[in-house]
């Protein structure tokens, strides 16, 4: 018998808990879930509920009746620290929980801390968690009646822009709808050396693409941007040349603004020698795989990635929802093959297929894999982009309610596209 075990419960580490449980030997092995949180939220629907157009209770999931269906023993308990010495992760409440196999599928550290008056304790807004994005539907809700300038972007460091861009055109949309757009000037920071970069050396002509979208809705941008320091309605902006020298200086004043932080591992693995790297995030071989603990596995944004090129400021690498699906396959596959006593040999495909809403249009991009060089590159614009994304929130939160993480109707069908998670 194996306990295999799944730290954390988000966009990697349910679907890794129900295709494991799918994958694993029936009558001989356990799966666990352990989670600080009893939900299950649907972070890409986060930009929705800070304006309103989600309510928090629409994209959540209760994770106990749902993992109990399937057999799945879930502890709802914060990790205090992974110990991979001895196959153990300790909790807070003073307990433990032993493991033969580990998949650390946590999430980021939101490094709100790395510039003074950052992040929901400081002077701005979040929505890279589904409780940010409540407290910044309450403080929206407020500045609607009385508008002024928004600063929205993502600083040094940051790896997921695709929420940034979201969120500066949803913005926009609900207040052309209110009719007070006209008294918002806006303006888009980013470390991206330019728009549309996305930390991927840009997918197809998303450089083109978000920046006549941008022109289209007069949102003006800084890129190679700095963010040195946020006080109470201004943000101080240094933005660099190519070579990453100071270019000018910025004072940006601000009513209203959304930053996307950079990330850092959690607590619970930080400084873990041969574990993490120095940020914290988990080292993986090609097959998900641990080199220095070879039971323990990660998937997610919480894996070590390195920068795809050297930027003036610096930008990580994101990972993506069906590329995050694609670790998690690959993963569940290489611990069966363990379990009968084979080497790890599944690799994921890392594609990248991503809906980014615009509020009443939106862009789709396709890329295979995530990093170039690829053997797709593809990026449109339109209306049914916000449609699509629409479904599939409503898609993807059925699944998780069911306890499903890949339909074989959803496979064919990716698969006829030429998607498919695993390598040949």
């Amino acid at each position: 018998m194996a306990r295999i075990v799944i730290l954390g419960a988000g966009i990697g580490g349910i679907p890794m808990a129900l295709e494991m449980k799918h994958l694993a030997r029936k009558k001989q092995d356990e799966v666990v879930v352990i989670s600080d949180s009893p939900t299950f939220h649907f972070v890409p629907s986060n930009p929705w509920v800070a304006v309103g157009w989600r309510k928090p209770e629409d994209i959540k999931v209760e994770l106990a009746p749902m993992l109990k269906k399937r057999k799945i023993e879930f502890i709802q308990q914060k990790a205090t620290k992974v110990d991979p010495a001895n196959n153990r992760v300790e909790l807070a409440d003073g307990s433990s929980v032993n493991y033969d196999f580990l998949v650390i599928a946590t999430g980021p550290r939101l490094a709100f801390d790395e510039v003074p008056g950052f992040g929901p304790h400081g002077h701005t807004q979040s929505v890279c968690h589904v409780d940010h994005a409540a407290e910044a539907l309450e403080f929206w809700d407020g500045f609607v009646k009385d508008p002024g300038p928004i600063v929205v972007g993502s600083v040094q460091g940051a790896s997921c822009f695709g929420p940034a861009y979201e969120y500066a055109f949803i913005a926009d949309t609900d207040l052309r709808r209110r009719k007070i757009r006209d008294k918002v000037p806006m303006t888009f920071v980013t470390s991206e050396p330019y728009i549309g970069h996305l930390g991927l050396g840009g997918v197809g002509d998303s450089k083109g693409l978000l920046e006549s979208e941008m022109r289209d809705r007069h949102i003006k941008w800084i890129t190679n941007a700095k963010v040195d320091k946020i006080e109470d309605g201004k943000m101080f902006v240094t933005e660099v040349d190519d070579d990453g020298k100071e270019k000018k200086k910025h004072e940006l004043p601000f009513k209203h603004c959304m930053m996307i932080p950079a990330f850092t591992g959690i607590d619970a693995v930080r400084g873990i020698e041969g574990l993490v790297n120095p940020r914290g995030f988990v080292i993986v071989d090609e097959h998900q795989r641990n080199p220095t603990f070879k039971n323990v596995y990660s998937v997610g944004v919480c894996i070590a990635i390195p920068p795809l090129e050297q930027t003036p400021v610096p930008t990580g690498v994101p990972k993506t929802g069906y590329m995050i699906e694609s670790m998690v396959t690959a993963t569940a596959h290489n611990i069966r093959a363990e379990l009968d006593g084979k080497e790890p040999s599944f690799k994921g495909t890392w594609a990248a297929l991503c809906l980014a809403d615009m509020g009443d249009t939106g862009a789709a991009f396709i890329a295979q894999p995530q990093i170039p060089p690829r053997n797709v590159t593809w990026a449109k614009k339109g209306r049914w982009v916000h449609l699509a994304k629409i479904a599939f929130e409503k898609y993807f939160i059925r699944k998780v309610r069911k306890g499903i993480s890949e339909p074989i109707y959803e496979r064919l069908g990716l698969k006829a596209l030429g998607i498919v998670r695993l390598k040949n």
